[in-house]
């Protein structure tokens, strides 16, 4: 099968192209920075230079090819919609990447919410995840109005080494960093906030998965379990030999740092169950937990 990949030299999206070709896939995969092109060739990635913001390549590409998977902003409307409109009528296959911080609450790292979302579980986005959960239904609503098949996947936090290109993941490397700034495991508020997480390779599987035989319009979390920040920070403190000692980053300064990503990546709780991609798909994460990965890769 023929494969176009958005994010080919990102986490995801890289990832996924790895274990694609390793099927045996070809895969096509957008590149902007020019001088990534041969490092992609070298792994087995066709590449494609352009952006998002390219319509008439992303349009070529999803016609060319015989499925393609968004991993690369999960936020870009437009080209979701380019998408849409040339696999409408195609039958194709569109795989599109969001998060599960769609989900998550605003409590700045400060209580565990009791809250535990299923696939077709209802909720109320926080503000600044509006527009993302509107994408997620476009794409689904889509797919059955124009007849192509169309997937969400919803990945909680992401851990482990990349398939791909050397590249990181999200919000573990960000604890890490100020975690070595600090000397002490970093966690905001109390860090009571509890996020569902993932192994990189499981969630490539899924993608494999999906694309083989995922009914249309469907949507997967994706998950193997979950812990609080402040357990990951003690985790993450004894890997870098800090013993062990946590400390609170007030939110207020992590939104001065990271701006609005702090409230829904590392400061909210976000659990969820991967139910549709278990029972549907027959998805079975095997990898290890994100505290031993931590215990083995962070130094």
């Amino acid at each position: 099968m023929k494969v176009f990949v958005t994010g080919a030299t990102g986490y995801i999206g890289g990832s996924v192209a790895a274990a694609l070709i390793q099927e045996g896939h070809s895969v096509y995969g957008l590149v902007r920075d020019e001088n990534k092109v041969d490092e992609l060739k070298k792994i087995g990635v066709n590449p494609v230079l352009g952006t998002l913001e390219d319509t008439n390549i992303l349009k070529k590409y999803a016609e060319l090819t015989d499925a393609v998977i968004h991993a690369a902003d999960s936020d870009h409307r437009v080209a979701v919609e380019t998408f849409i409109s040339a696999l409408s009528g195609s039958g194709k296959t569109f795989i599109h990447t969001s998060g599960s911080s769609v989900v998550g609450d605003d409590v700045s790292g400060s209580s565990e919410s009791n809250k535990i979302y299923e696939d077709d579980t209802p909720f109320i986005p926080m503000d600044i995840r509006a527009d993302r959960v509107a994408i997620n239904n476009l794409v689904r609503k889509s797919a059955i109005d124009y007849h192509f098949k169309g997937v969400v996947i919803v990945p909680s936090m992401i851990y482990g080494d990349s398939l791909g290109l050397p590249t990181d993941s999200d919000q573990l490397p960000e604890i890490i960093r100020k975690s070595r700034e600090f000397k002490a495991g970093v966690h905001v508020g109390k860090g009571v906030n509890r996020w569902s997480n993932v192994h990189i390779k499981d969630l490539a599987d899924l993608y494999l998965l999906a694309l083989k035989k995922a009914p249309s319009a469907s949507y997967f979390f994706a998950e193997n379990g979950e812990e609080s920040y402040g357990d990951i920070a003690k985790v993450v403190s004894k890997a870098l030999g800090f013993q062990g000692k946590t400390m609170s980053w007030p939110i207020e300064e992590a939104i001065a740092e990271l701006g609005d990503w702090a409230r829904f990546a590392i400061a909210s709780n976000s659990r969820v169950r991967a139910v549709n991609a278990r029972n549907l798909l027959g998805w079975k994460p095997s990898e290890e937990t994100i505290f031993e990965w931590i215990e083995k890769s962070v130094k």
